[in-house]
């Protein structure tokens, strides 16, 4: 046999050898696995175990998935795929997990197929690619008693929240029935809901009725959603009593309220001082010179222990964030507009423990009220400031819109302890009405929307103190389960921003009884800070703060004095048109110019130390692994030197 002739044998041998170590480590090696994600994102977290270990009843899932459809997709739909790979290997470990309780089957429906016919019935949302193609990418769970829930399709949106889903989807189709969530508020958060008539007028002058807010929608996947009237007189067929941004709310409401609370309702409270979603109509702004945009409840909150200063909000340096309150300046750093990162929630409670970022947006400020002696309340912080936290305040709301964002990062002071911004509170409460309400007379009947109603209409019920412990849970801030700061637009609708949405669903599932589920919701929506660029940012901007706010204040001054110029000559007071007013205008117009070309030049001086920081940490880091390998191989370079004079020495002695 000559020499080439074995140079193939051995090939084919090594080629056969390898093929088949492959086979074996795949069909050996195929439940072990290993998760190197950072987040740990294919490994079940302890509440999806939790509730795996309660089932009594198998479950089998169905994911469905077009693989063959997704060849002919559009661009849009391609990154499916690995979004379809993780949720199988998701779903694969919860097999491995349930110990024989979950079966999973994968399906890819493909036209005119009775996999496609079950699809439909079971109401799971497609997409049609092309004349006989549909897409589809969902979830159906079915119990051993006929009953089935569905993800109709997973979007983007949820993208963060697969697991929670998954396990929610597993949870609800065993033991859960579906709870009643009731909403008061002043905003229109369940949507603008108009008569066809109006809706007709409305789509005539160009405008649409507003519609529900992202995080309402959201609820409605998982509760019954129930609006009430804010000046609702009783509250009853509520789980869960939801109150955003009450503005002044009549005394009935407020006894409601404070009744449902005595009764045992859970109750959920979002105040403002300052809310950003509640912007007047371009009509009513005309028609008031002044409107308010704060909340305040603070007859009811001062009752259970707290209350909400008005006018007065939280802030922190080492939160802050960038943005503008001005929509020609650019983006700045505003002490009114947080994130909260990890080290401002409270690890001891199921509702934080697992949150990663919530942004507030010119957050209000929760305080202890003096408690009475027989009183035992707890209050139990959940979203607080860093320790240089403090609160500032301003005389007016106009003050928010007039001042610039390093004006108000200018006059704010570094605190010593957190300031809290989000209460969970329990105890024996006791009214507000010790009395009873004050009602009208037998004889008088009260106009609300249009109808009348008597005295008798009143709940009867007067409870003057509560005979179980309450809890109530209490934000000082909408803003963050706004459209504005929980969510952003994506391909296939809103996608969830962070975890400002998931601090409202993770009470709600607290207060409902599902810890588990509480605890799931935010895995995997962690955003990593860039801890050494913020602060490269934060040494280049406190270089130039100060001359900045010189600088805006002389500008402004400038203006004044400008305005008051103009003013003058508008008003015939000019001396001789042409001498002395003129000369004003343009001696204040160009130190106006000086000063914004100055301003300029100030950041673009800190944009240049910012960037001249971030090439030197990127040269550092770029040189350090090759400078290490050489390091390493210089020792090691002399270590054989070394060994090898040692051997020549001991074999020339020999």
């Amino acid at each position: 046999m000559n020499r080439t002739i074995r140079a193939i044998i051995g090939v084919l041998f090594v080629m056969i050898i390898a093929f088949s170590g492959i086979s074996i480590c795949q069909h050996l090696g195929g439940s072990l696995r290993a998760d190197l994600t950072d987040q740990k994102l294919y490994t079940l977290s302890d509440g999806t175990k939790a509730i795996l270990a309660k089932l009594g009843q198998p479950i089998k899932l169905k994911l469905y998935y077009s693989k063959t459809a997704s060849l002919k997709v559009p661009d849009e739909f391609r990154y499916f795929e690995s979004y379809y790979q993780f949720v199988k290997s998701l779903l694969e470990e919860y097999v491995k997990a349930a110990n024989g309780k979950v079966e999973l089957e994968i399906i890819d429906p493909r036209p005119f197929t009775e996999e496609e016919e079950w699809a439909w019935k079971f109401g799971l949302k497609r997409f049609v690619v092309t004349q006989e193609e549909n897409f589809f990418f969902g979830l159906v769970a079915l119990s051993q008693f006929g009953v089935e829930k569905s993800i109709p399709f997973f979007s983007l949106d949820r993208q963060s929240f697969v697991e929670y889903d998954i396990s929610y989807l597993i949870d609800t189709v065993v033991t859960r029935k579906k709870e009643t969530i009731g909403i008061i508020s002043s905003l229109p958060v369940t949507g603008e809901e108009v008569s066809e008539q109006m809706a007709k007028v409305m789509r005539a002058q160009g405008k649409q009725p507003r519609p529900p807010w992202t995080i309402i929608e959201q609820l409605r996947q998982q509760y019954e959603i129930k609006g009430l009237a804010s000046d609702a007189r009783e509250i009853r067929d509520v789980d869960i009593l939801l109150v955003i941004h009450p503005k002044n709310l009549p005394e009935q409401t407020l006894f409601a309220i404070d009744q449902f609370v005595l009764n045992g309702g859970k109750t959920i409270v979002c105040v403002d001082p300052y809310c950003l979603a509640d912007l007047p109509d371009k009509e009513e702004g005309r028609r008031r010179v002044s409107y308010s945009q704060a909340s305040d409840l603070n007859k009811l909150l001062r009752n259970w222990g707290v209350e909400m200063p008005p006018n007065t909000f939280a802030g922190d340096r080492n939160l802050a964030e960038k943005a503008t309150l001005l929509k020609d300046e650019r983006p700045e750093t505003l002490i009114g507009f947080l994130k909260l990162t990890p080290g401002c929630f409270n690890t001891e409670s199921t509702i934080t423990a697992e949150l990663n970022q919530v942004r507030l947006l010119f957050s209000g400020v929760l305080r202890k009220t003096e408690q009475q002696p027989d009183r035992k309340i707890k209050l139990q912080p959940l979203i607080t400031t860093t320790n240089k936290g403090n609160s500032w305040s301003v005389t007016n709301q106009d003050e928010l819109v007039m001042m610039s964002p390093s004006g108000l990062m200018h006059r704010f002071m570094d605190g010593n302890d957190p300031v809290v911004m989000g209460y969970m509170i329990t105890g024996r409460f006791k009214s507000h009405f010790p009395e009873g309400f004050d009602r009208p007379s037998a004889f008088t009947s009260v106009s609300n929307d249009g109808s009348t109603f008597k005295v008798d209409d009143y709940p009867p019920t007067n409870l003057t103190e509560a005979r179980e412990d309450c809890t109530v849970v209490v934000f000082a801030d909408v803003d963050f389960i706004a459209d504005i700061l929980a969510y952003q637009p994506a391909s296939f609708g809103k996608v969830a921003f962070g975890d400002n949405s998931a601090l409202l669903l993770n009470v709600i599932d607290d207060l409902c009884g599902s810890g588990e589920l509480a605890a799931i919701r935010s895995r995997g929506n962690f955003t990593r800070p860039f801890k050494i660029v913020d602060e490269i940012e934060s040494q280049a901007e406190a270089v130039t703060a100060e001359e900045e706010v010189k600088l805006r204040e002389d500008i402004t001054r400038f203006r004044d004095e400008l305005y008051f110029v103009k003013s003058s000559e508008e008003e015939g007071q000019a001396d001789i048109i042409g001498s002395t007013i003129l000369e004003s205008k343009k001696d204040l117009e160009l130190k106006i110019h000086q000063a914004r070309r100055r301003l300029r030049q100030v950041k673009m001086e800190r944009r240049e130390e910012i960037e001249q920081l971030g090439n030197k940490l990127r040269n550092f880091n770029m040189m350090t692994a090759p400078a290490a390998i050489l390091i390493i191989a210089i020792i090691l370079g002399i270590h054989r030197t070394m060994r090898k004079r040692h051997y020549i020495s001991h074999a020339s002695d020999a």
